[in-house]
């Protein structure tokens, strides 16, 4: 497949699949989520993959959904916004599903959807330019894949969540168990590939099914079904529309998205 939003590379027996949209930050658009998917197909239909690596190129991982999606479409009323939340869901969520284990290698900005799609990933290796957030609230959005609470507590995902977080260091999101470990910029992709090629030394049935009953922990309290039910509450806030998204994307409309962040960050400077 000829990919134009990301890049997939089979490096020996780990698949590398690196969001390609330097420009724009890496910001996930729907384009992007078809590709991801598509990449994901190869990766877990080869025997000879093992491990999967997802990174973003250039400085930074990636902001996350792409909002110049949203004001090119502009999606109302639940009807409008099912196919779109149920998108940015599924696609994030097969890094969690994958029979393959799954290792983010973030540098740079991991935000909103990056960042949960990072916390579907089985383990995150992180450089020490990277930095992680929960931004969506801060401009009158919901929480697409709500991860969060189970890999940090309630009490930590709220506080990250309600306050619209989005300068957590790699340090910080190490401590807080967002994060395996933190390494050097320079040494990111080799320490990332080689946890990927450590564990495709191992029996892919045994990491397999391994895999399966390490997420049956979480999974046996009841995680899918809570993602599944703060997913129809995203829905119903995006469908109902939220003053403070409005007025975002009316700033984005109109003087581009750089001054639409900057107003939205001024309301909590003042």
């Amino acid at each position: 497949m000829n990919y134009r939003t990301i890049r997939y590379e089979v490096l020996g027996p780990v698949a590398r699949l690196t969001l390609n949209r330097p420009e724009r930050a890496n910001a996930i658009s729907a384009e992007m989520l078809d590709e991801i998917s598509a990449a994901m197909d190869a990766a877990e239909a080869d025997d000879t993959v093992r491990a999967v690596v997802v990174t973003g190129e250039g400085g930074n991982f990636s902001s996350g959904f792409d909002l110049k999606d949203q004001m090119e479409r502009r999606p109302t009323g639940v009807a409008d916004w099912r196919p779109i939340l149920r998108k940015d869901f599924d696609v994030p969520m097969r890094f969690w599903r994958s029979a393959k284990p799954t290792i983010a290698s973030v540098r740079g900005a991991c935000m909103a959807g990056a960042c949960e799609l990072a916390l579907a990933c089985d383990m995150t290796i992180a450089s020490e330019t990277a930095y992680f957030g929960e931004p969506e609230l801060k401009f009158g959005a919901g929480i697409v894949v709500m991860l969060l609470p189970w890999i940090v507590g309630p009490k930590l995902a709220k506080e990250i969540i309600l306050t619209g977080e989005d300068r957590i260091s790699a340090e910080r999101a190490r401590e807080i168990g967002m994060v395996n470990r933190v390494v050097a910029d320079a040494g990111l992709d080799e320490a990332a590939l080689a946890l990927a090629r450590r564990i495709a030394v191992i029996d892919p049935m045994v990491v397999r099914e391994t895999k399966r009953a390490l997420n049956r922990q979480l999974e046996a309290r009841g995680m899918l079904d809570a993602l599944e039910a703060a997913l129809e509450i995203d829905l119903a806030i995006e469908g109902e529309g939220s003053v403070d998204k409005r007025d975002f994307m009316a700033v984005a409309r109109e003087k581009g998205m750089r001054a639409a962040i900057a107003w939205r960050d001024a309301r909590f400077d003042a």
